[in-house]
């Protein structure tokens, strides 16, 4: 069992379900003027088991697909110890992807189609788009966002429309941090033979691609409050996130990809905790 909890890093998983708890909280307050009684929880606890199951699962099928390097680098991985065999991890895989999405069924057709999706996604992720120039970036952020996103989509298409802005900030953030990680590894993939797009275009016009994302995020990021679907506690602490955003694209066009990359995920927390306390 242990082995099994190993492949799906089960720590990840956890974050990953409060993420679209979050999502819930976050679209509730923002749809309904109601009292947390009012809540829903038992759809809510239905969200964070399937994105649990999900997200396992993707981390399962991408040890299957990267056997051959963690057979290298990370030999005491569940498959290249001999704990778990590939085709056991296969089934593995399957069975957290097939229960997660009927889980998400039960919940709404929204939530069943967004389960599907980040499956297939999650799937091609592991199999190709990872060793792709900026696709593999931008899968990991659609799918950091779309954790959010998954929450909110209990409420439907109202539900997905109130989070928009939260998972547009979450996915430009992340790809614009992936990025900077990718500009900050550039010596040991060239070695290892990865293309990644540092590599691709080279390190400062990477570094532009990363700050024209982050720049992008932070002129989104007062609608919510100029819509009047956030409060005031909002703005100012959005606002900090912003600076936090800005002080990451100075520092990759100063060619700092460490600092950048630890100032782009202190301002997603920021800018979090400026949705929770907004809504």
């Amino acid at each position: 069992m242990h082995a099994y909890l190993q492949l799906m890093r089960i720590a990840n998983c956890a974050m990953a379900a409060f993420a679209a708890l979050i999502g819930v909280l976050i679209a509730f307050r923002i749809i309904f003027e109601q009292p947390l009684q009012a809540f829903p929880f038992f759809e809510a606890g239905s969200v964070g088991i399937a994105v649990m199951l999900v997200t396992g699962a993707g981390n399962t099928i991408n040890d299957y697909f990267d056997v051959g390097i963690d057979t290298i680098n990370r030999p005491d991985r569940p498959i290249p110890s001999g704990k778990v065999s590939k085709q056991q991890a296969l089934f593995f895989a399957a069975f957290l992807f097939i229960a997660g999405i009927a889980i998400a069924g039960f919940i709404n057709l929204v939530c069943a189609l967004i389960a599907l999706f980040n499956s297939l996604l999650l799937v091609l992720y592991a199999r190709n788009l990872k060793a792709t120039p900026f696709f593999g970036n931008a899968a990991v952020g659609y799918l950091t966002g779309s954790t959010f996103l998954f929450g909110a989509a209990v409420f439907g298409m109202e539900g997905l429309y109130a989070l928009s802005v939260l998972f547009l900030l979450a996915t430009l953030a992340t790809i614009a941090r992936e990025i900077v990680k990718d500009i900050e590894d550039m010596e040991g993939d060239r070695k290892a033979g990865a293309t990644t797009l540092p590599i691709l275009i080279g390190k400062k016009q990477a570094g532009f691609v990363a700050s024209a994302l982050a720049l992008i995020g932070i002129a989104v990021s007062p609608y919510p409050y100029m819509n009047s679907m956030l409060g005031e506690y909002y703005l100012p602490l959005v606002g900090i996130a912003d600076l936090l955003f800005i002080a990451g694209v100075y520092a990759v066009l100063k060619n700092d990809p460490a600092l950048s990359s630890k100032r782009f995920k202190l301002a997603m927390f920021m800018a979090l905790f400026a949705f929770v306390a907004g809504a």
